[in-house]
């Protein structure tokens, strides 16, 4: 891994440390809740020499960790040549997906260099499953989350978008299989990236009662430096976050991420698209001080999403 020369500190204090590399737009599910990174209508897919460049220059400014998204990320053939190819300027390089190929594909990618995995898991309940992802693969996913912690892909995530109504009711016994199986439970609130619509109106539930009722129930609460993320560890063994990212304050204030979209654009927020920096015109055949300097301005565009009401 490379000597990091700075750290990548924004206006406001955040030192940025984690680049969420999303690779495709494509998914074989259609979640109703799905934000995909923020993006729209991609240009077209990195290359994997082009994300490891990318990669290189981020580590030089001192990003060590690498999400790598989509999409989902394991529809891209070349999955394991990216992670290959990431690892070796990262301090740890881990993976969001749906598990629907993981069974097959867990050890190959623990081989090529990935740590660790969160899981989406929108319900236990096979119709509900797939009223929510479109597709009846729950047996499928379950399959893979074991395959994942059989090949070494752990601290092994289960992320769940709670939904009122509809999987809302399953935190028990969710929290049983994660448990169960030695995995970590990240409750995650529905984001509001189209707030008019029916959906987020008519699903959305706000989590502040469950980090109450965590906080009630813990041995021991680790702090994780969000106050929206801390990691409750259960009297019952089970072990959970909460990530409360809607109108929190403490959600923005403290985070450290940048995001790279599959077609080449630094997003430096989630929920907007009006401060992105363009990479490609930096990638064929020139040098990398203006992928350096292009970290450094998406740094600067940097800003709050949700800020403290004075």
């Amino acid at each position: 891994m490379a000597t990091p020369l700075h750290p990548l500190t924004d206006p406001y204090g955040r030192v940025i440390d984690t680049l969420r590399i999303s690779v495709t737009q494509r998914c074989d599910f259609n979640c109703i809740y799905c934000h995909r990174e923020g993006e729209r209508n991609p240009r077209r897919e990195l290359t994997v020499e082009e994300i490891e460049r990318i990669a290189a220059a981020a580590s030089s400014l001192g990003i060590s960790r690498f999400k790598i998204t989509g999409g989902e990320p394991l529809l891209r053939g070349d999955i394991a040549e990216i992670i290959q190819a990431v690892s070796p300027h990262a301090k740890e390089v881990s993976m969001t997906t749906n598990g629907s190929h993981l069974e097959a594909l867990a050890h190959r990618l623990r081989e090529a260099g990935l740590a660790r995995v969160n899981v989406s898991l929108p319900s236990m309940r096979g119709e509900i499953f797939k009223l929510i992802t479109g597709v009846d693969a729950l047996k499928r996913v379950l399959r893979g989350v074991e395959a994942a912690i059989d090949a070494g892909l752990t601290p092994l995530k289960l992320n769940i978008v709670i939904l009122r109504g509809l999987n809302s009711g399953e935190i028990p016994r969710l929290l049983d299989y994660s448990r169960e199986i030695g995995a970590i439970l990240q409750l995650i609130e529905l984001q509001p990236l189209r707030r008019g619509s029916t959906i987020w109106r008519r699903l959305h539930l706000d989590l502040k009662p469950l980090e109450k009722l965590f906080e009630a129930e813990a041995a021991r609460i680790e702090e994780k430096g969000e106050q929206s993320r801390r990691r409750y560890h259960l009297k019952n063994g089970a072990v959970v976050e909460i990530v409360r990212g809607v109108e929190n304050p403490e959600f923005c204030l403290h985070c450290h991420r940048l995001r790279l979209t599959s077609d080449g654009y630094l997003k430096p927020c989630l929920m907007r698209d009006d401060n992105l920096v363009d990479l490609l015109p930096l990638l064929p055949g020139n040098p990398d001080d203006g992928l350096i300097e292009a970290f450094e301005e998406a740094i600067r565009r940097r800003r709050p999403y949700w800020v403290r009401q004075p």
